[in-house]
């Protein structure tokens, strides 16, 4: 395969059906879209198209992920993708099942996370999409299938030359003597990279060396990657598989980078219909910007408090005060007038989206979805949405044509009305309307309750909260710090000076 010959090739499909060959564990394999992933659901399909129906007895499943923000484009592809090898699978009577893409659970998807929660978007320093929308899906997918069999293997299109640090977990996971791997966390679970040897050039070479078996060829994966400028995005089943990043296309509103060369790519050769998408991924990755997180995040932390962190400095030199220390405020998750803004907006995306979007209409974020971030926003710690403003904030941007059932439930036991005459009544009295409103929902959550010991905890709990101004707060608790941290330096000032007045007396005697 290597330099243009077909003995690469052969070699790896001789693997395959000797590995497939060897036991009875069945194969999962990972299919990402991407040109690596993809030459390996095609070598496995036509390994086993050269085997005979009598050898064909253990199941291939393959299994894709889609965290509900991919770039649109390559949904799409997926989605035809796996159309055809379900169908071609059927056709040729193998055993490759092809299953529907695994999803995050619906209180871990990025919306619920990002606009229900307020979590921040994600960085290189706090990146918490990856283990909750990738990595968990694919892994209980796999978990179910060792429960069923007792040992599965995952069959990956990962390739030494891709990184030095995927390659050296990789070497460093391999069975002695076998072309396997073990599973970096699950038991039970062993990988196989078949084209692990093979580079980029290997991978296209062959792609284009025929027509897939599930029918017509791979041009518009490489017209994908051609007018991204893109590299593939891995199917992620650890921690130590490589992000996406860079110039990878994947999930539509990473922010982990600065730039999106990808989604570039693609505006720039004709898919102008993505610009909202772009815009929208250039906003998140603003707040993130440490000048800027002040102007989206709350001061408080989703449990009420308010942090101060000190920068530690050495101590001073013996009998000399410590100097002081800088002071770093940890923010909370973004304000609820900010997620409000960020959903009106996503959802002003999508119909610009679908009105230029030349292809079938495409959902940037579903109703189920909508539906949890209305609960997330209802029962949010700090910030309780009585005004239940999901559904006014879809009707007013999608209009009437679009109108949804929402669903009734009895959290919604306060509205607006009553929202708006405890704001009035805690300006007059100098109450934090967040603690008023708080304070109503425990009680109520407690009524009908023969005992209620519990509703004192919760009420004392609230009222220890930090519920003034957030400047004064913010200033207070650094404070706070300061005093304790000069405290701690002159305790240890004390104890070195002690430390040598005894040594000295004792050298004395």
């Amino acid at each position: 395969m290597a330099g243009g010959s077909l003995k690469h090739l052969e070699q790896t499909k001789t693997d395959i059906a000797s590995i497939y060959l060897s036991d009875a564990r069945p194969w999962v394999i990972g299919y990402s879209g991407g040109k690596d992933s993809t030459a390996v659901v095609r070598l496995v399909f036509e390994a086993l198209m050269e085997l005979p129906q009598e050898k064909r007895l253990k199941p291939v499943f393959v299994v894709s992920s889609d965290t509900l923000v991919e770039t649109p484009l390559v949904v799409n592809l997926i989605k035809d993708t796996l159309a055809s090898m379900h169908d071609a699978a059927e056709g040729l009577k193998l055993p490759l099942n092809v299953a529907k893409p695994v999803v995050p659970r619906l209180d871990q998807t990025f919306w619920v996370n990002l606009l229900g929660k307020g979590y921040p978007a994600p960085t290189r320093q706090f990146r918490w999409c990856t283990e909750r929308m990738k990595i968990d899906p694919v892994s209980e997918f796999i978990t179910e299938k060792v429960a069923a069999f007792g040992e599965v293997v995952v069959v990956l299109g990962s390739r030494l030359e891709e990184s030095s640090s995927r390659a050296q977990v990789m070497r460093k996971h391999r069975i002695q003597g076998s072309r396997l791997a073990r599973h970096t966390t699950l038991p039970n679970a062993y990988v196989f990279t078949p084209i692990d040897q093979w580079s980029a050039d290997d991978v296209w070479e062959y792609l284009f060396s025929g027509p897939a078996p599930w029918g017509g060829d791979h041009q518009a994966l490489f017209d994908l990657y051609k007018d991204s400028n893109a590299g593939e995005c891995p199917l992620v089943i650890d921690s130590s598989t490589p992000s996406c990043g860079n110039s990878r296309f994947g999930c539509w509103v990473c922010t982990v980078v600065t730039k999106d060369r990808a989604m570039d790519g693609l505006i720039e050769t004709g898919h102008t219909w993505l610009i909202p998408l772009q815009q929208f991924r250039n906003q998140l990755y603003e707040t993130t910007l440490p000048d800027q997180k002040k102007n989206y995040r709350s001061a408080r932390r989703r449990d009420g408090s308010v942090t101060v962190v000190l920068k530690q400095d050495k101590p001073g030199k013996l009998g000399e005060p410590g100097k002081p220390v800088e002071e770093k405020h940890v923010l909370g998750p973004y304000r609820l007038e900010v997620r409000k803004k960020l959903l009106k907006q996503l959802l002003e995306n999508q119909k610009l989206v679908n009105e230029n979007n030349p292809g079938e209409a495409y959902e940037l974020i579903t109703h189920d979805e909508l539906e949890q971030i209305r609960v997330e926003w209802r029962q949010d710690p700090n910030e309780p949405d009585w005004d239940d403003s999901v559904p006014r904030i879809f009707d007013e941007v999608m209009g009437a044509s679009q109108a949804r059932q929402w669903q009734g439930t009895d959290d919604f036991i306060f509205g607006a009305e009553e929202a708006n005459l405890i704001r009035t009544l805690c300006a007059e009295h100098g109450i934090a309307p967040q603690l008023f409103m708080k304070l109503m929902e425990v009680e109520v959550s407690y009524e009908g309750y023969a005992r209620r010991s519990n509703v004192q905890v919760e009420i004392k709990e609230l009222l220890a909260r930090d519920w003034g101004a957030d400047e004064e707060l913010v200033k207070s608790v650094g404070e706070k710090k300061q005093r304790l941290y000069a405290a701690d330096q002159e305790e240890q000032t004390a104890a070195q000076k002690y430390a040598r007045l005894t040594q000295e007396l004792s050298d004395a005697a």
